[in-house]
């Protein structure tokens, strides 16, 4: 089996057919809009649940309508859902992995023949642009081959050893499932990222319970359906959605639960993984954001620094992870850069995110834009200066500008806070060693970035930099856009848990615990 990365909207383009390709998009939007409102159940084993209270979800762009209504779980749903894991898990944990292949792969494919419906949805839920709700498809299809690539490359993950003590000796590493997991997911890709820690638990042997961020708990009840359709036995991937105190804290503390993965903030993952592990040792998989560096010097090319940090720091609002947030500038580049980014990034344009010329859409909520609005405040307290942005443009849905900060005091708190807004911060450098020093002096370690046209340089900052996805160069995102079987994504320090990343070759192993079996004759 090859692998090979989806990328839709860059083979519409290739073949000449980028037209096509809005008009496909057009139409999804079209269709998903005379069917929203819909009621969607949770997802227990065969039983489709309706709960007596409800969460109601609207659509990003226009909080008047209705995307949808979803069951509020409570903790007896959940006691339903490990108990109907637990089951499944008995049978399941022994699938041979060929049969887990083919059932990642009919999803893949499904996922494919509905790629459109599916991007269309993420606009909706979310707010991305097309270009973007697109790509977490592409990733959440990548991810679905990718996986099934690796479980094929390595037979399952059974192994023959060497025997070099006894003649009669035959032995083998085998991978081997912990039982339930229980996934815990984010708004900003409520696709891509719940189908990787998904995916990381039931097609490795385990069971699984999916709660979906409330913000967005669509996608990831099409994920749950598509897996489903394509072949995956009732029970062992399971849906809930509801308020995460009456679901994830009594699910932390059950010991039915065998594993946690967690991707959200830094504060949150470490309350519950704290609560987890203080009831009983059990493996966690994590991903707890970043504040990403990107470093100019003064070989740069600047029309790629400042293409690549305007798409890095301002795609998608700043809500990612990954996401562009502290920009290091030397010297002798520093005003032309400035003023090339302050123009581009006046060339955003803000507003409804199915339009095909948006790029920035509405922030994920109301909580959102009360950050942007404290953190804009709080720069211009602290000394920094707004070079653009700085401004709410309509409260009610939601969007706000692009903001470039400068002059902030490295000593101010800002510098240090991932803040999930579309906000940077941009200083002057000295040097690439100092850009370095500054880049590493924060408890994330996620993404990195630099803009150099010499070779010695980058070799010094993949070297030097304390970072688990780093880039050098990166026009289409100075810090982001990863692809699942090209850049393996995780974090260092505070950023990660495993040290594993989601989309390398060994994500899937932190699924697993190894048994070594040897048998004599």
């Amino acid at each position: 089996m090859a692998f090979v990365n989806e990328r839709t909207y860059q083979k519409y383009l290739e073949e000449g057919r980028e037209e096509e390709f809005h008009k496909e998009f057009d139409k999804a939007v079209n269709e998903l809009s005379s069917g929203i409102g819909k009621e969607y159940p949770l997802i227990i084993g065969k039983r489709e649940i309706r709960t007596n209270e409800k969460i109601i979800v609207t659509v990003s762009f226009n909080s008047d309508l209705r995307l949808g209504i979803f069951q509020k779980a409570t903790e007896n749903e959940l006691n339903e859902a490990i108990e109907t894991a637990e089951n499944a898990y008995k049978e399941w944990q022994y699938s041979d992995w060929k049969d887990r292949v083919e059932i990642a792969m009919r999803a893949a494919e499904l996922m494919a023949r509905h790629k459109f419906a599916l991007a269309a949805t993420i606009t909706f839920e979310n707010g991305k642009n097309r270009y973007e709700a697109m790509a977490e498809v592409d990733e959440t299809i990548d991810y679905l081959r990718y996986y099934a690539y690796l479980l094929e490359e390595n037979r399952g993950y059974i192994r023959e050893m060497e025997s070099r003590i006894y003649k009669n000796e035959k032995g083998y590493s085998v991978m081997r499932p912990y039982g339930t997991w229980f996934v815990v997911s984010p708004f900003n890709f409520p696709l891509a990222i719940t189908a990787t820690m998904t995916l990381g638990s039931v097609l490795t042997g385990n069971t699984a319970i999916v709660k979906p961020s409330s913000d967005t708990p669509l996608s990831a009840y099409n994920l749950i359906q598509i897996l489903r359709r394509a072949g995956l036995p009732d029970g062992v991937v399971n849906y809930l959605t509801g308020k995460g105190s009456e679901i994830v804290t009594p699910a932390l503390k059950s010991k039915r639960i065998a594993g946690l993965a967690f991707t959200g903030s830094k504060d949150v993952g470490h309350k519950l993984a704290k609560d987890f592990l203080d009831v009983d040792t059990r493996p966690i998989v994590m991903e707890l954001g970043g504040k990403n560096a990107v470093i100019v010097t003064d070989k740069a090319n600047i029309d790629k620094a400042v293409e690549g940090v305007f798409r890095g720091a301002f795609g998608f609002g700043g809500q990612k992870c990954s996401a562009s947030s502290r920009i290091y500038v030397e010297t002798n580049v520093y005003d032309t850069f400035l003023n090339k980014l302050v123009n581009r990034t006046k060339e955003a344009i803000i507003g409804d995110p199915t339009k095909k010329e948006t790029f920035l859409g509405p922030l994920i909520n109301s909580d959102a834009v009360s950050k942007y609005v404290k953190f804009v405040e709080e720069a211009k307290k602290g000394g920094g200066e707004i070079l653009y942005g700085g401004e709410v443009i309509d409260v009610k849905r939601r969007l706000v500008k692009p903001t470039i900060v400068s002059n902030l005091p490295l000593s101010h708190w800002l510098w240090k806070t991932e803040l999930f807004v579309p906000i940077i911060l941009v200083t002057k450098i000295g040097s690439l060693e100092e850009g370095v020093k500054l880049a590493n002096d924060v408890e994330y370690g996620l993404t990195a970035g630099i803009f150099s046209e010499d070779q010695k340089e980058i070799e010094y900052f993949f070297n030097k930099i304390e970072a688990g996805v780093v880039y050098a160069n990166r026009m289409v995102g100075a810090t982001t856009g990863a692809m699942p079987g090209v850049q393996p994504f995780g974090g260092w320090k505070h950023s990660g848990w495993t040290g594993k990343n989601a989309g390398g070759p060994y994500y899937l192993l932190s699924f697993m615990r190894e048994q070594a079996r040897t048998m004599y004759t």
